[in-house]
């Protein structure tokens, strides 16, 4: 029921690049402003990661969620009703504040209900696929939406999915009893342990903000390369329905590898070759997306343990806030600045081949992951 649901988040997310060839045309906005408004989504996030937890505790997570799933459901129908550039950035704002609410406290109620027990695994990759599903949805749907009934009418069926979600939620879901169980109180999180949790997110936040600037370039990318709306939109769907596939495969892999960081390797080496490859207009670059959305789950699964390795269970909820802080960093400050490269240089593969080096960054980072660990164990051995 909370993946269900939570499908919502990345179908809102995905609307404005599924509609992006009409929001051009007919507002006359830049790629810098397309970009701005992709990244803004996920901006509160910044500000909401690390208190969110306390708030579903307060108030009840029932509630929180509840609270998300309505101002994600009044900045879709803001959004709709926009004429301009201001009033779309005020409703992806209101939008993204609902949907943070959505993403911490969810993730929290997953855990209530399988925490224990050898389903988590699965489980969290369920509901972390949920995101890469309503994405594709809104690959699928909302551009050939946009063109027969306008851009309006693809957000707000973003409203209209929030608001089917909200019905979901309230009307059928019932608390763990873990939920607001006794919890051991918070402890101080060291200097190391800050150190290995801004690595492991600044990860996760170039993983994220990658895949808003792949997804939310690339309809303009495919449609100024000769593709029709309905068939970037079709490309892109399949790619991200790829992901999805691959991010279950990477979660079973990891598991059973000796060596996880091999899949890391693979998937974010694979992730930006893809990159390049479509920034090249020689390459047939539906084929070489596909490639991509096979590639860039494989690593999920290893970046997702990485603050468990890093964080003791009493610094958790702290590390884990600061570990969500970077994620939305990524996604807030990588759109924009893919969209500033782009006006700049005037060439739509220069977002490609900006997020094909950041992605190729994850790899020494892991590494300088691994020293910092390796450093603490011996520390504490000695």
């Amino acid at each position: 029921m909370l993946t269900t649901a939570r499908v919502s988040l990345g179908f809102q997310f995905q609307s404005i690049a599924s509609v992006s060839p009409e929001l051009v045309a007919q507002l006359g906005l830049s790629y810098a402003d397309l970009g701005t408004l992709i990244g803004l989504y996920f901006l509160p996030g910044l500000a909401l990661a690390l208190p969110g937890g306390a708030l579903g505790r307060r108030f009840g997570d029932k509630r929180v969620v509840g609270a998300g799933l309505v101002l994600m459901l009044l900045g879709g129908v803001l959004t709709a009703f926009a004429s301009g550039l201001v009033t779309l950035m005020a409703g992806r704002l209101l939008s993204g504040l609902g949907g943070v609410l959505l993403n911490v406290v969810m993730a929290k109620m997953v855990t209530d209900w399988f925490a224990g027990r050898r389903e988590i695994v699965l489980a969290m990759a369920v509901f972390v696929n949920s995101f890469p599903i309503g994405v594709g949805f809104a690959t699928l749907l909302l551009g050939p939406l946009a063109v027969a009934a306008g851009w309006s009418a693809g957000l707000a069926a973003t409203a209209a999915l929030a608001m089917a979600a909200l019905l979901l939620v309230g009307l059928g879901y019932v608390k763990h009893p873990n939920d607001g169980g006794t919890v051991a109180p918070a402890g101080r999180i060291s200097a190391t342990e800050v150190v290995l949790v801004c690595i492991a997110g600044a990860i996760w936040g170039i993983f994220n903000g990658a895949f808003a600037v792949m997804f939310g370039f690339a309809p303009s990318f495919l449609t100024a390369e000769g593709q029709s709306v309905a068939q970037a939109a079709t490309t892109i769907g399949a790619a991200t329905w790829l992901s999805v596939l691959s991010v279950q495969a990477g979660g079973m892999l990891a598991q059973s590898l000796r060596r996880p960081a091999v899949l890391l390797a693979v998937g974010a080496l694979g992730w930006a070759l893809c990159l390049v490859g479509l920034a090249q207009v020689s390459l047939p670059p539906g084929a070489v997306l596909l490639a991509a959305g096979l590639m860039m789950g494989l690593p999920v699964g290893v970046v997702m343990a990485m603050p468990a390795q890093a964080l003791r269970p009493e610094s958790r909820s702290v590390g884990m806030g600061l570990f969500y802080t970077w994620l939305y960093l990524g996604h807030a400050l990588m759109p924009p600045a893919a969209g500033w490269l782009q006006d700049r240089t005037g060439t739509a593969a220069t977002p490609l081949l900006f997020t094909a080096a950041l992605v190729a960054a994850m790899l020494p980072m892991h590494a300088l992951f691994g020293a910092v660990s390796r450093r603490r164990g011996r520390a504490a051995a000695g």
